[in-house]
C-alpha cells in the first residue's frame, strides 16, 4: 500500500433548493453514482452525514454542496469521473448547477488513513485558486505526483 492517496473536492452551486422539481432527476441518481463510486476501484472514503447524506453538508454555503473524498491514485479516480456511468450524469451539471467564476475542484496528495475535512478541503480550494496548480493543489489537467514519486 502507498503512504499517500489522493483526496477530491468539488462544489456545486446548486440553481435550486435539493428538493424541488429541477433537481429530482440528479437526486434520484445519487445514490446509484455513489455506489458506483464506492464499487470503483480505487475508492477509499467519502465525506458523508452519519445518514448517509453528503448533500446536507453545506460548509461552503446554504446553495452549495460538497462531493469530498479519497482515492488510492489520479487515475483511479479519474477512471470513475470520465469513464464510468457518472460521466453521463456530469454532463448534465449545467441543468442542475450554476457557472462558478473560482475554481470548484482540487486534488491533493493525503498520508493514507487521512480523512481531509471541508476546512483543509478550503485550503487546498484557496490556495489552488491563489497560487495556480503545484504539488500541495492541483487538476486533474495538472495533475502532480504524489510526494517521493519520481515523475
Amino acid at each position: 500500500m502507498s503512504a499517500y492517496q489522493l483526496a477530491q473536492l468539488n462544489i456545486a452551486h446548486l440553481l435550486a433548493p435539493i428538493d424541488s422539481p429541477n433537481l429530482a432527476d440528479f437526486v434520484a441518481n445519487l445514490d446509484r453514482i455513489n455506489a458506483l463510486a464506492e464499487a470503483s476501484p480505487g475508492f477509499v472514503w467519502r465525506l458523508q452525514t452519519d445518514d448517509g447524506d453528503a448533500t446536507a453538508i453545506r460548509d461552503f454555503g446554504a446553495d452549495y454542496i460538497v462531493n469530498l473524498s479519497v482515492w488510492a491514485d489520479v487515475a483511479s479516480l479519474f477512471e470513475f469521473v470520465y469513464r464510468s456511468a457518472h460521466a453521463p450524469i456530469m454532463a448534465r451539471r449545467k441543468e442542475w448547477f450554476g457557472r462558478m467564476e473560482n475554481a470548484y475542484t482540487v486534488l491533493w496528495w493525503v498520508e493514507a488513513g487521512h480523512r481531509p475535512g471541508t476546512a483543509e478541503a478550503r485550503e487546498r480550494l484557496d490556495l489552488l485558486e491563489r497560487e495556480g496548480p503545484g504539488p500541495d493543489a492541483f487538476t486533474f489537467k495538472r495533475a502532480f505526483p504524489m510526494p517521493g514519486a519520481s515523475g
